[in-house]
């Protein structure tokens, strides 16, 4: 009922071609950024906006671009935390060594570098796919790292291995506190993904989508495998970049090459499985379940269970449930839980008939 579209029409192919044709869905979408331009400044501390928020939206933007690399072109690959490593190296670098660099120039530059990577270790797609890909793009996770803790050019010979960030300015403005980083990553992650939104619905991710379904077919209607495959590939590599750069300079502000780690691929997977695999609003679903639900069993387990139970086995439980919410969503939606959101429009359009 709430979403029947009685009375919306389209009267010319623009209006068609919209992003969110549905008003009630155009409206919701206003609803949402007023609220996460306006509100959230407004209402979070500066612990919600440094430790939750901001990583969410990082973690949504890497999980956006390993969908659009395994949800859209079907590709699998575990080496997306290796090119957030290449996005945060690459940036910091670009901003060492070019006196007056600009932040959002190096950022844009360090994605760039994540690309050109992530095509040359996309190459083995054209060969092989499936879990064989998989494999291949292990390599890169641990080459990547072995490279960045090989060679001290790339931390400044620093000692540790960890870099720290420089200080970010945009035309003269210093973005130093949470509530500038955090709205700085959300002018970021919302041009991203609105630009990632397009790209799907073009001819680009009709490719894409072609190659996934049936790569045979998708080459006798003329597609070509070799370039669909690694532009997936590159742009994938280039939105996991930027990410792993904000991650180092809007989050952390001190990185070092381990910590972008097998298990942190893993993480980002995880959030599309998930959150839903080829869909936009499930990359962001995915990231806000990973990370924020082991914050709330932590308040959970600190606060009514841990009066009960030892630190220790309050720890373990904590994994335990966690693991086991994440089985038991896969069972109840294993199309992820952006599906669910999609099943409830679907619902409301037709409430209170019965389906």
């Amino acid at each position: 009922m709430f979403y029947r579209e009685a009375g919306q029409f389209k009267a010319s192919y623009q209006e068609d071609q919209q992003i969110f044709p549905i008003r009630q869905d155009r409206i919701g979408f206003w609803v949402a950024m007023a609220f996460l331009f306006l509100a959230v400044p407004m209402i979070a501390n500066q612990y919600w906006l440094q430790a939750i928020l901001t990583p969410v939206l990082i973690f949504s933007l890497a999980a956006l671009g390993l969908n659009i690399l395994t949800g859209y072109a079907g590709q699998l690959s575990l080496g997306s935390a290796a090119f957030m490593a290449v996005g945060a190296f690459g940036t910091y670098n670009f901003m060492l060594r070019i006196d007056g660099m600009p932040f959002l120039v190096a950022l844009v530059l360090g994605g760039l570098c994540a690309a050109a990577v992530g095509i040359l270790f996309g190459l083995p797609s054209l060969r092989i796919k499936g879990f064989y890909l998989a494999v291949a793009t292990l390599a890169a996770q641990f080459f990547i790292v072995w490279v960045l803790v090989k060679f001290g050019w790339f931390s400044n010979y620093s000692t540790s291995g960890v870099i720290t960030a420089q200080q970010v300015e945009i035309f003269g403005f210093a973005f130093d506190t949470p509530l500038l980083k955090y709205l700085l990553t959300l002018v970021i992650v919302c041009v991203f993904a609105l630009f990632a939104k397009n790209m799907v619905r073009s001819a680009t991710g009709r490719k894409w989508m072609a190659v996934r379904d049936m790569d045979v077919a998708a080459e006798v209607i003329g597609i070509r495998l070799m370039g669909t495959k690694l532009q997936a590939f590159a742009i994938s590599s280039f939105y996991c970049g930027v990410a792993g750069a904000l991650y180092a300079y809007m989050y952390l502000g001190t990185v070092e090459p381990e910590g972008f780690n097998l298990d942190l691929s893993f993480r980002i997977l995880f959030m599309i499985i998930i959150g839903g695999v080829g869909s936009i609003l499930g990359s962001f679903i995915g990231a806000a379940f990973i990370v924020l639900l082991p914050v709330f069993l932590n308040v959970v387990m600190h606060t009514s269970i841990g009066a009960f139970v030892p630190p220790n086995i309050a720890a373990n439980l904590e994994l335990i449930i966690f693991g086991g919410l994440i089985v038991f969503f896969l069972i109840v939606e294993p199309h992820g839980l952006a599906r669910l959101w999609q099943l409830a429009k679907e619902k409301l359009r037709i409430w209170p008939f019965p389906h």
